[in-house]
């Protein structure tokens, strides 16, 4: 019998969403008898503070207050191998204490939920400094340039979209599997919305709005509940509004100045019940974060897509219309109206909910855990510099 696995588990906190991956992989890695240690670790832990600054505040400053930046940056890197090597560079020079972690802990797994561990795990490789395996796990359903790393075993994509890019970028087919965004594997489990309507105080015969915007700025904050407040539909509309307190607070003071209308707002800060309130929704308006669609999808929840990122996010939209899972308002003036008008078509409600547990995959964290496990004789992959193959 062989000896049980270590297995480290690398992310980034630039976004919530691949530490959220990474927490449903650790899950699903702890209850496994074939793994006996596993460490979950946040890369950015590992690095000096003014790098970790620029890989998360900086990140989330561009987003709330230039996001078209964002957006420009994201395009124009989005070629594949175009910036590997300046990448590289500048992540050497700051995750020196991230490599001694990795060579001292010696695992035989590894898997990233983000690009930045990912490319040093691959550098390592590449120098023969370490053996493990190396799995990446990429957190949206478009995969960009960021995402490729020359050295590995086997990685893990939303769709089979995703699987043919990869493809066409030069990677190994049998390299690739379609396993979907890893979540918590809460989501697989069955429960009765009528039972948890009335745990959370909730009327089941009422339409759920669900309202979350991880990160809105005060801006966003204030004409979301403005535009909410023009709803002519019965309904509840449950805000979702995250650990900032003010934001909260912000959003109680913005419903305490609606008047008297047709609709129930209740506000709520982090919860730890998040598959019981997607469960209860009948729509969800928010940003198409990997993490929260794929959350969404696996509860059979459309979503109505507001604010989203330029970038990954817009991507996400695009193949989530595509799929008809999802609408999308572009202007808060018609927020309501979108609201209203799908909430007045139950059978489209019904098609829209219908496709999105089609692109569900509650089981994503499973899939990437067992494939690992059954293919350990699996050699490393090397895809050669161009002008290497020359």
């Amino acid at each position: 019998m062989s000896a049980p696995l270590k297995v480290l588990i690398l992310s980034a906190s630039s976004g919530s969403g691949h530490i959220r991956a990474a927490a449903a992989l650790e899950k699903v890695c702890r209850a496994n008898p074939a793994i006996g240690e596993v460490v979950n670790v946040d890369s950015l832990t590992y690095t000096n503070k003014l790098f970790r600054q620029f890989y998360s505040k900086f990140y989330f400053q561009l987003m709330r207050n230039v996001p078209t930046l964002l957006g420009w940056f994201y395009d124009n890197l989005d070629e594949p191998w175009k910036t590997e090597r300046m990448r590289l560079m500048l992540s050497r020079l700051n995750t020196l204490p991230l490599v001694r972690m990795i060579r001292k802990l010696q695992p035989d797994l590894t898997i990233c939920t983000h690009f930045l561990p990912a490319e040093i795990i691959s550098y390592l490789l590449a120098k023969d400094a370490i053996e493990t395996r190396h799995a990446i796990v990429v957190t949206d359903l478009d995969v960009h340039a960021m995402w490729l790393s020359r050295h590995f075993h086997r990685y893990f994509v939303a769709n089979e979209e995703a699987r043919v890019h990869l493809q066409m970028a030069g990677l190994p087919p049998d390299r690739i599997t379609v396993s979907g965004i890893p979540i918590d594997t809460i989501f697989s489990e069955a429960k009765d919305r009528t039972a948890l309507c009335r745990k959370h105080a909730l009327d089941p015969a009422l339409p759920l709005v669900l309202v979350s915007l991880g990160g809105a700025s005060e801006e966003v904050v204030t004409e979301t509940v403005r535009a909410l407040s023009f709803l002519k539909s019965h309904a509840q509309v449950v805000i979702i509004a995250g650990s900032h307190e003010a934001v909260r607070a912000q959003f109680q003071e913005e419903i305490g100045r609606l008047a008297p209308g047709p609709v129930r707002y209740r506000v709520l800060g982090n919860t730890s019940e998040m598959d019981e309130w997607l469960r209860m929704a009948t729509l969800l308006i928010g940003k198409p974060g990997g993490l929260t669609l794929s959350e969404a999808m696996a509860c059979g929840l459309p979503m109505v897509i507001y604010q989203p990122i330029p970038g990954q996010e817009e991507r996400n939209s695009d193949q989530l219309l595509e799929a008809g899972a999802a609408v999308k308002c572009n202007h808060a003036t018609t927020l309501a109206y979108k609201v209203d008008d799908l909430l007045s078509q139950p059978e489209r409600l019904a098609e829209l909910a219908a496709s999105a547990r089609q692109l569900g995959r509650p089981l994503a964290a499973y899939t990437v855990v067992e494939t690992l496990l059954a293919r350990v004789g699996d050699p490393p992959v090397e895809i050669p510099h161009q002008e290497d193959s020359e």
